[in-house]
């Protein structure tokens, strides 16, 4: 390795250092790994859970839950009966069915049977320039009657005071936005190994404790649980602005908070949980509809966050075997401090800690997901999601 002179001047005297190039790069990996797992841990602080939060708004304003469902038989029935339990005293639950092949109309419309807060609205066919969930939320928010909607999708569940957790909380913090992380169900080991890398750079990517704070451009939205004073979802253009943007939730956070609206991210551990996805191909096969997206639609960055991830999460793991003295220190430290965040993340979602020693694993295989994913939308200049086709050029035309 290229070796340069550090000369430190002192009483007269220069004495020259060898400075490694080596043990510099390893020093800075090291230094922003530590940086991320004491960033993780500060953010993670900040941010109000939403089970401690005291049930019980007063006055108690009437929501209105929105739900998007297709293809949900698995989940629709468990998702809407938590969302009729709530122990709010004001609501009304808005499930759009868009164009379902299963049995999912079938069972909401069972249970609308025995229950009149339940209306069961159905889409035939997707009218041009949507996405079909983004038109289900449109179609949902336009009936609805509450001065807050409550965006949710068809596979969550929720605790029976977990409503009025949320709108307590959007009153004490006089916010018009709250939005919840779910507990994620996660059947798979390999499931939960991927998800829990996911989350932790996803964490400190969108500053979810830095929503609150006006002065910031850090913004979220998350579709498991996105409740919205229904004055302000207007006045942003509702989803009409989001109409092809598989990310819709982020954008409905961003456009909320580029508009000044009040925001604020809780913590939904044993309030609001989903079963995202069942198994690591489920997984695989959902990330084409947004990966892309996610990266902005940019092949730069379609390029630069793989390599920049193979550069900190899986070269320090594997130069630790190839290098020795103070370096091999300096990257033991860089991976132990990612492997520690991993775990703090897991720790936090009750989502196995100990896979904190799959780590560069899971890294990899997240470049993997992601590269197949770009790879395919950019092939097939579009993606295909819930047999629909949409094409690459009308997504990018969607910008916020």
């Amino acid at each position: 390795m290229r070796t340069e002179t550090l000369a430190v001047h002192g009483e007269g005297l220069t004495y020259h250092y060898p400075m490694d190039t080596g043990q510099l790069v390893a020093g800075v990996l090291a230094i922003s790994a530590i940086c991320a797992f004491l960033q993780l841990v500060w953010g993670y602080a900040q941010i109000p859970l939403l089970r401690d939060v005291p049930p019980g708004p007063v006055p108690a304003p009437k929501v209105s839950i929105v739900v998007a469902a297709r293809d949900e038989e698995r989940h629709v029935e468990s998702a809407t009966t938590s969302l009729l339990q709530q122990a709010y005293p004001d609501f009304e639950l808005i499930v759009v069915d868009d164009r379902s092949s299963d049995r999912t109309l079938e069972i909401l419309e069972r249970i609308a049977e025995s229950d009149a807060r339940l209306q069961v609205a159905t889409i035939e066919a997707l009218p041009a320039g949507w996405l079909g969930k983004n038109n289900a939320m449109r179609v949902g928010a336009e009936r609805a009657s509450g001065e807050l909607l409550l965006f949710a999708d068809a596979d969550v569940v929720l605790e029976r005071q977990a409503l009025s957790r949320a709108v307590r909380l959007l009153q004490l913090e006089h916010a018009d936005h709250v939005t919840v992380v779910p507990e994620m169900v996660l059947p798979q080991v390999s499931l939960a190994m991927l998800v829990n890398y996911g989350f932790m750079w996803g964490f400190l990517a969108t500053r979810p404790w830095k929503t609150r704070d006006p002065r910031s451009s850090a913004s979220l939205g998350i579709g498991a649980f996105n409740l919205v004073r229904a004055s302000a979802y207007r006045a942003i253009g509702g989803h009409s602005r989001i109409p092809l943007r598989p990310d819709d939730d982020l954008m409905l956070g961003k456009l909320l908070k580029r508009a000044g609206f009040r925001q604020i991210v809780a913590g939904g551990v044993e309030q609001v949980s989903v079963e995202w996805y069942r198994t690591l191909g489920e997984a695989a096969r959902g990330f084409r509809k947004n990966a892309f997206a996610a990266l902005r639609y940019s092949a730069l960055a379609a390029i630069g966050v793989p390599l920049a991830t193979i550069g900190f999460a899986v070269w320090p793991f594997v130069a630790v075997w190839l290098t020795g003295g103070a370096e091999r220190v300096l990257y033991a430290t860089a991976a132990l401090a990612q492997m520690a965040a991993y775990a703090y993340q897991a720790h936090k979602q009750r989502s196995r800690p100990w896979l904190a020693i799959t780590y560069p694993i899971a890294a990899l295989c997240a470049i993997g997901i992601i590269s197949a994913a770009v790879a395919r939308t950019l092939r097939r200049r579009g993606i295909e999601w819930r047999g629909t086709f949409y094409s690459l050029d009308e997504l990018r035309a969607n910008r916020i």
